[in-house]
C-alpha cells in the first residue's frame, strides 16, 4: 500500500538574524510514513519541533533538507520544491490543516467561513450550507452567531468554527495542531468522534495534542521527535 505521506531525511533550521546569525536546528533527519485510516501522533517535550514539523509538512516552512511525498490524485507529489500551484492544488483537495488559531477575513459570516472548503471542491452551495449547519450544531455554535464574523467570537468558539471548517470536506491527509485545545469535555468528545469518522473514511492524520485523553483516543502510532522513531501504540 502506498503511504498517504512519506517523509525522508527532513531537516529544518532557522537563522536568527537578530542574534548575530545564530543557527537553530529544530528538526534533523525526520523520517516516517503515514497510511490511510491511521493517525500518527507527534510526541515530544515543548520545543521539540512538533508545530514546526506540521507547518513544514503543510508547506508554510521550507525545509533545509529532505523529501515530503504526498499521494495526490492517484500520483505522488514531492512537496519540497513544488510550484505554488501544486501546493495550492494539494491544499484544496488532499492536504487539510487544523491550526491552533482561526484566521479569517473580517466581516465574513461564520457559515460562509465553514462552507468555503466544500465550495472550493465544487460542492453545490445548498449541500455545503446544510453540512456546515449540521457541523456547527454538533459543535454547539448557536445559530444566532452563524451570520456574524468569527473574529468577534471567544477563543473556544473560534476553535470550534475552525474544526467545523476543517471537517466539512473529506481530506485524504489531515494535519491537526492541538485540535481539542480551548474546548470543554463535551466538545472535545465531538472532535474525537469527527476524527474517528475521518479515519474510518480512509483519512490519514498527523496530530499534536498535549491532552492525554485525546492522544489515547486518536493515536495509532507515535513519532517521538526526541528519539525520531515511530512507535506503535
Amino acid at each position: 500500500m502506498i503511504p498517504a505521506m512519506q517523509v525522508r531525511g527532513l531537516s529544518k533550521r532557522f537563522v536568527l538574524h537578530q542574534q548575530q546569525g545564530a543557527v537553530l536546528d529544530v528538526l534533523s533527519d525526520i523520517a516516517f510514513d503515514v497510511m490511510a485510516g491511521e493517525c500518527l501522533v507527534l510526541h515530544g517535550q515543548s520545543g521539540a519541533g512538533k508545530s514546526t514539523l506540521l507547518r513544514t509538512l503543510y508547506g508554510n516552512y521550507l525545509p533545509a533538507d529532505g523529501s515530503i511525498r504526498v499521494l495526490h490524485d492517484g500520483g505522488i507529489v514531492e512537496m519540497v520544491g513544488a510550484q505554488p500551484r501544486q501546493t495550492l492544488a494539494l491544499r484544496r483537495n488532499t492536504l487539510g490543516y487544523v491550526s491552533q488559531f482561526l484566521r479569517v477575513i473580517p466581516r465574513v459570516a461564520c457559515l460562509d467561513v465553514v462552507m468555503e472548503p466544500a465550495l472550493l471542491r465544487g460542492v453545490p452551495a445548498e449541500f455545503a450550507r446544510a453540512k456546515a449547519a449540521a457541523l456547527l450544531r454538533r459543535l454547539a455554535i448557536p445559530q444566532r452567531l452563524w451570520g456574524l464574523s468569527p473574529s468577534t467570537f471567544s477563543g473556544g468558539e473560534q476553535q470550534r468554527v475552525n474544526i467545523a471548517r476543517s471537517f466539512i470536506a473529506p481530506w485524504p491527509l489531515l494535519l491537526l495542531d492541538e485540535p481539542t485545545a480551548s474546548l470543554d469535555d463535551i466538545n472535545r468528545d465531538v472532535v474525537l468522534e469527527l476524527v474517528a469518522e475521518a479515519k474510518a473514511g480512509g483519512s490519514a492524520l498527523i496530530a499534536i495534542s498535549h491532552d492525554e485523553k485525546t492522544r489515547s483516543a486518536i493515536g495509532d502510532r507515535y513519532l517521538d521527535l526526541t528519539a525520531q522513531e515511530a512507535l506503535h501504540d
